[in-house]
């Protein structure tokens, strides 16, 4: 009996420390907003579930800027109270609609399958599990649908003695790559991460870290909430360059369509889809050459999509090039058998492999190619981050994807496998 009556009071202590904060996990609008655009266009109303929406700030946000019908759910109540308050108070009490329940437990009536166009969790997802979250999450996806769910995760590979005894004792954190791993394994792609700005963190600890200094530290339970919440401060205080959230954008795999890298099996296979796909060998050849060039080829960035049957029906390839000195990945070739084409086979295999260079903790991918085909994956001229071609081309059909914002862009010419002849 005193076990429960000190675990209730510290759950109290601990939500009386949190009641009233502007936000309960490092956030900001300006993220939300970012991410928000990173999701892709959306219905003029787009159906919003958040969970583990506490107080709402990014609810709030959705419903005004995207117009979204939101519902927002939480355990605790106090939080769901203050969120229909502040939808009032702001005129968006018909677009917000609170609903107590477990994000683990989605079922029944009020979560059917295939009823909302955008899920949204920031902070919240490790309380089942990020792996479960995006797992479990997708069956409430309409078609065309997407997840927003932020991670904390290593920013290192060799995290020191205090934050990973920190870390230990309170949800094991994985890399960037192992969490992006995690979510590709729950079958979805990754069409971007973003890394939250330090100046997230201090939207939620600062304010927080003002609550402790003016909490009753002889209320139940409070003693231990101070505790506990003092020395989460002083981790990220002392170690906050060592881990980070993460934000997650993602959607569903493809169904129709079965990736993976190629084997040597597939090689016969590989160049008569390259060689159907073009009007000339050229291409196949090319990555003939590429699979040659010790320096150039990864094998587990060369991509295969199947046919129900199969058979190869789409082909991409990821290579090491440079820009400057830096290395990077060039995407090229990219085939889709004549017989499967427009019908989400390249699209499917291009998504596959771009997957996988992010779970290699590669940082940047370069394209040459149709701006309107290729934007679809986030790809933006190579212009604006001072990379360009040794060659003329025109500006717009050079394009940039940064997989790892955590790592700096680098500037200067693109430097080619030989096989490319440029």
């Amino acid at each position: 009996m005193t076990d429960h009556i000190d675990d209730a009071s510290r759950t109290e202590a601990f939500f009386t420390l949190h009641h009233r904060l502007p936000r309960q996990s490092p956030g900001s609008d300006a993220t939300t907003r970012r991410l928000l655009a990173l999701a892709g266009p959306l219905p003029d109303r787009p159906r919003v579930l958040d969970l583990g929406c506490g107080p709402g700030r990014a609810a709030l946000l959705l419903a005004a800027e995207a117009g979204a019908e939101v519902t927002a759910v939480d355990l605790h109540q106090p939080f769901l109270d203050e969120l229909d308050e502040a939808a009032k108070a702001r005129g968006l009490g018909d677009r917000i609609r609170t609903v107590r329940a477990d994000m683990g437990d989605l079922t029944g009536p009020g979560f059917p399958a295939g009823s909302f166009d955008l899920i949204w969790a920031e902070g919240s997802a490790y309380c089942i599990g990020f792996a479960t979250a995006v797992r479990e999450w997708q069956r409430l996806l309409a078609p065309g649908g997407a997840l927003m769910v932020s991670e904390c995760v290593w920013t290192t590979d060799a995290p020191s003695a205090g934050a990973r005894d920190f870390w230990n004792r309170n949800g094991s954190l994985r890399t960037l790559p192992e969490t992006t791993a995690a979510a590709v394994a729950a079958g979805c792609t990754v069409p971007a991460v973003l890394l939250q700005p330090d100046s997230d963190w201090d939207m939620y600890y600062v304010p927080l870290a003002e609550r402790v200094e003016s909490a009753d530290p002889t209320a139940p339970g409070m003693e231990w909430a101070l505790a506990a919440t003092r020395e989460e401060l002083a981790v990220r205080r002392d170690h906050g360059a060592e881990y980070g959230y993460a934000a997650y954008v993602l959607r569903p795999a493809d169904p129709r369509w079965t990736t993976r890298p190629e084997t040597a099996a597939d090689r016969e296979a590989v160049h008569a889809v390259n060689s159907a796909a073009f009007p000339t060998r050229d291409e196949a050849d090319l990555v003939d050459a590429l699979r040659a060039d010790a320096e150039a080829w990864l094998p587990e960035l060369s991509y295969v999509a199947e046919a129900p049957d199969g058979s190869v029906a789409a082909y991409a390839l990821l290579t090491r090039c440079r820009i400057g000195d830096a290395p990077a990945l060039a995407l090229a070739p990219v085939a889709t058998s004549p017989a499967h084409q427009r019908q989400g086979a390249g699209q499917a295999v291009v998504r596959a492999a771009l997957d996988a260079a992010r779970v290699r903790g590669e940082a940047l991918v370069v394209v040459l190619g149709d701006p309107a085909y290729y934007a679809r994956f986030g790809c933006v001229p190579a212009s604006r981050y001072g990379i360009r071609p040794g060659f003329e081309v025109p500006d717009e059909a050079v394009m940039a994807l940064v997989l790892d914002d955590s790592v700096p862009v680098p500037v200067g010419m693109i430097r080619y496998p030989a096989a490319f002849g440029v």
